[in-house]
This record gives structure tokens, C-alpha cells and sequence, in this order.
């Protein structure tokens, strides 16, 4: 249907010095973790305003260290949100613990923090939100919550770099802050992620918890006292992160522009005519790491979001979903979750799409993607 070029859900953006950094790296002689990462992470804490900051291979891994740190495991609950990218339930699991979800606010399609109270019980240790799309909760909220039952906090922030609340920086304050620099993220290492800690001892546990548990002494001492994996950054992905990272402003500001310009084309009157919601327009504290939408049910019988999708696709517009629901996937329904618990998350992750967002996109990008979603609603 489209003559254009296809234009992707999602597209990194690598200048040609962040490609000629990694051939350094790779001609250094030294590619797995080095003075690339520990640069890295000093950037990192820079940006974090001291914060301790160590990086990973990923930003699943990020939150399961946080919970070992924390010292959680079997008989402990912790409490997440349903939507989310799988690992955000998976890493609660690996530690030996129980997953417990809370239903989401409709309109911010983060988890409800009423709700979050409701599924307190003596056996919760920790909550661990989700900053879906780059927007925040309420962090005074949250961390009263935190501290009025005694609970840890492990932010899964992974598409919440650049985000704020109230002027100041996810990842500035709080308890453990993990982040991923997975492809499509607004900041990219190819793969890796990087966890906020709070103290030293903090930081050195994750170190050994991130490398087998060793600890190395002098020219030949090493000892393991805890049981660790491999979950270490390699020089080569860390290039990747400084290279993107020393555009950190530039991009949070391009993103913010380009969802201001998804407004704009939508126009006031899009959710009346159409039946399908935006997102809360937020540009204060949201990164804008996404851009989505939740569609209106078809009258038709045919599957909303996958029809959509395919339709988009004809007009050359790529479109993602984040996320189905966690606890309707075999893996959770196998522990007794079951439709009907959560009903705002069930309706969100059905129905819910993501748009075309990211650094190389232009204004013309976002009024083309927007053509084609009234396009496929209105032939709906």
C-alpha cells in the first residue's frame, strides 16, 4: 500500500565516533570488562550524582542482583505490576521468591499504588515498579509506602533514563535504580544495563555477585564466599554506552519534541473520534522512551491489536506492543493466575500498541505514522 520506505517501530542511531571507538577497543587488545567500563560507570555516577553504579550484561540481571543484595528469597513476596516485559516477574522467581502482581492505574498504565497496599502481607519484602514507556510514579508516594511497611524498592527504570520527578533524576534518589541499554532504548550499549546502588558495600557485593562471587586479592589470591554468575559488561559494549551517552540531553529532548508533535498531529478531538486513548501528556518528567496507544475493541470479531498491526504494516508503518499481560503467559498461569485478577491490565495488555519513536525519526516520521493510524482506525 505505502510507496514510502518503512519506517521501523524502533531504530538505534550510532555516529561514526562511537563506531570508531569500539574499533579502538577492539584493536586495544583488551574487549572484555576494562577501563572502557570502569569510565562508564564513572559517567554514570556523575549523572547519578554520586551514586554507586556498577554495570551488567543486561538490565534483567540488574534487578535480580538487587534482590539478592537485599537479601530476598524463598518465603519472601514481592510485588510488580503485570505489565511489564517478563523479566521484571522472572528475576523474582530466580531468586527462590513469590511474585505477587497489583493492577495498574488507566490512565499512567503504571502499577496502582493502592492496589500495592492492598496486596501488602507479612511475607513482602519489596515492590518493584515499572516506569512503563519513561514515565515515573509518584516517588514521594511510592517510598512512603516503602517505608511505612518496611519494604525495598528496586526501580526497574529500564526506559526511564533521562526521566525525572519534580526536577530530579530517576535514579539521583531512591533505593536500588536499575536501568537497561538494551537496543531499542533510548540509550544503547547493543546489550547491557547498569544498577544504581546506595553504598559501597552495595556496590562491592555487586560486583562479586556479577563475576562468579570472586574476589581477588594481590597477584594470585581469590576467593568465592557467595554464588555468583556472569553478568559482566564487555569493554566493546561499554564504547557503545559512552558514545551514546555524551548525547543524553540532546536525545531526551528530541524525543520529547517528536511526542509533543504526536499530539499536535492527533489533534484535541483524536480520543472522541476514535475510541482509542493516548498517553498521559507529560513533559516534565517522562523520557518519551515510547509512544503509545490503547486501541478501541473492533465491532468486527477480529482481533484488535494484531489486525491493527497488520494493517499499519501495509501502510509501511512498524508498530510494537508492550506489554501482554504477565500473569496470563503459561509460565504464571502454571502458579494459579488466571483472567479476571487484574482487569485494567488485562484490558491495556490487550489492546495496547506502541508507535514508531526513536532519535533519527523527524517531524514528517511522527505526521506520517499519525496519517496512518487514523487511516487504519477510521477503516476499522
Amino acid at each position: 500500500m505505502s510507496q514510502q520506505p518503512f519506517l521501523p517501530f524502533s531504530k538505534p542511531t550510532i555516529d561514526e565516533a562511537t563506531i570508531s571507538a569500539v574499533g579502538d577497543v577492539l584493536r586495544s587488545g583488551w574487549i572484555t570488562s576494562g577501563p572502557k567500563v570502569q569510565a562508564f560507570e564513572a559517567k554514570l555516577s556523575e549523572y547519578f550524582g554520586g551514586r554507586p553504579v556498577r554495570t551488567f550484561n543486561s538490565g534483567t540481571c540488574t534487578m535480580e542482583i538487587a534482590l539478592r543484595i537485599a537479601g530476598i528469597g524463598p518465603g519472601d513476596e514481592v510485588i510488580t505490576t503485570p505489565i511489564s516485559w517478563v523479566a521484571t516477574a522472572n528475576v523474582i522467581l530466580e531468586v527462590g521468591a513469590t511474585p505477587v502482581f497489583a493492577d495498574i492505574d488507566p490512565i499512567t498504565r503504571n502499577i496502582d499504588l493502592a492496589q500495592v497496599e492492598a496486596a501488602i502481607t507479612p511475607r513482602t519484602k519489596a515492590i518493584i515498579p515499572v516506569y512503563l514507556a519513561g514515565l515515573p510514579l509518584d516517588m514521594p508516594m511510592l517510598y512512603a509506602l516503602a517505608n511505612k511497611y518496611n519494604l525495598r524498592i528496586v526501580e526497574d527504570a529500564a526506559q526511564a533514563l533521562g526521566s525525572s520527578w519534580d526536577g530530579e533524576r530517576i535514579g539521583a534518589t531512591g533505593d536500588f535504580v536499575s536501568f537497561s541499554f538494551q537496543a531499542n532504548k533510548n540509550i544503547t550499549s547493543s546489550e547491557g544495563g547498569c544498577l544504581v546502588l546506595n553504598n559501597a558495600e552495595e556496590a562491592r557485593l555487586a560486583e562479586k555477585y556479577r563475576l562468579q562471587g570472586v574476589t581477588r586479592t594481590g597477584f594470585d589470591g581469590l576467593d568465592v564466599d557467595v554464588l555468583g554468575g556472569k553478568f559482566n559488561m564487555t569493554d566493546i559494549a561499554a564504547a557503545i554506552g559512552l558514545g551514546q551517552f555524551a548525547h543524553i540531553e540532546k536525545i531526551t529532548a528530541h524525543r520529547q519534541n517528536l511526542a509533543q508533535h504526536y499530539f499536535k498531529c492527533f489533534g484535541d478531538d483524536f480520543e472522541a473520534q476514535y475510541g482509542a486513548q493516548l498517553p498521559p501528556a507529560d513533559f516534565e518528567n517522562s523520557n518519551w522512551h515510547l509512544f503509545q496507544l490503547v486501541l478501541p475493541e473492533r465491532q468486527d470479531g477480529l482481533p484488535a491489536r494484531a489486525t491493527f498491526m497488520e494493517q499499519m504494516q501495509a501502510h509501511g508503518v512498524g508498530i510494537g506492543y508492550h506489554y501482554p499481560p504477565i500473569h496470563l503467559l503459561s509460565l504464571y498461569r502454571a502458579q494459579g493466575f488466571k483472567e479476571g485478577m487484574f482487569p485494567v491490565a488485562e484490558k491495556v495488555g490487550r489492546l495496547i500498541v506502541s508507535l514508531p519513536m526513536f532519535t533519527a525519526m523527524t517531524e514528517a516520521d511522527v505526521e506520517r505514522s499519525v496519517a496512518a493510524v487514523k487511516a487504519v482506525l477510521n477503516a476499522g
